[in-house]
């Protein structure tokens, strides 16, 4: 029986809240455990999944087995949406951050609420509309970029979506791990390590238990404007 509800899904928001219903009676529910894996890479399945509660990391690896951070999908949001509308294989591996409880839905009923729900059709392209403009940024940085430089730029976005302290100064939490933010911007955990020491020594970020307080947003968005050109 299930008992929990599609009711945060943003893409689903403004369906009835009996069509949500009916959704999730015909969702599949599983709950994986922080480091387990939901999708392969080249799967052929082509399953969407919705992530009730937790938090999934969209990944690559390159030859050398090395780990490529994509994204990041939070309670609310969903992935797997580009095989159920193209049919390929998968483009990229899932894995649980932390405790997840995802429900999925199979290809073809999700085609079937494309087609037929006009606000759900609207979100999708919103989404993919994201997807294409974060990935031209991204390639516009490691185009144009140093690896220092791109570490500051992440550090730079994630202020941005950060909450504020008090003081109106970004709040980054958890504390970024050096692995991840390697991983998010292909470079290595030393240069991590390495730049944001110099942010700290230079005033302009400090670490405190279980965050990362940016104590000057403004020298750190010059910094980023300046090495972009």
């Amino acid at each position: 029986m299930v008992t929990d509800s599609l009711d945060g899904i943003a893409l689903l928001e403004e369906l009835d809240p009996s069509q949500r219903q009916e959704l999730a009676r015909l969702c599949r529910w599983r709950r994986y455990a922080a480091g387990e894996q939901i999708i392969d890479r080249q799967s052929e399945t082509r399953d969407v999944f919705f992530v009730v509660r937790g938090q999934a990391r969209v990944v690559i690896y390159s030859a050398s087995g090395r780990e490529v951070s994509l994204d990041d999908i939070t309670e609310g949001g969903f992935f797997g949406e580009l095989a159920a509308l193209d049919g390929a294989p998968r483009s990229a591996s899932v894995m649980a951050v932390s405790e997840c409880l995802v429900a999925t839905m199979s290809p073809e009923l999700f085609l079937k609420i494309i087609r037929e729900q006009g606000s759900v059709a609207m979100q999708l392209l919103w989404r993919l509309a994201a997807m294409v403009r974060a990935s031209t940024e991204r390639i516009v940085d490691l185009s144009t970029l140093g690896a220092n430089n791109r570490v500051q730029a992440e550090i730079l976005r994630r202020a941005l979506e950060a909450r504020t302290d008090p003081e109106g100064r970004p709040v980054i939490q958890p504390i970024p791990v050096h692995g991840e933010v390697a991983s998010r911007v292909s470079t290595t955990r030393e240069t991590v390590a390495r730049v944001l020491s110099d942010l700290a020594r230079r005033g302009i970020v400090r670490r405190e238990r279980d965050a990362l307080l940016v104590l000057d947003l403004g020298r750190l968005e010059v910094m980023v404007s300046d090495m972009a050109g």
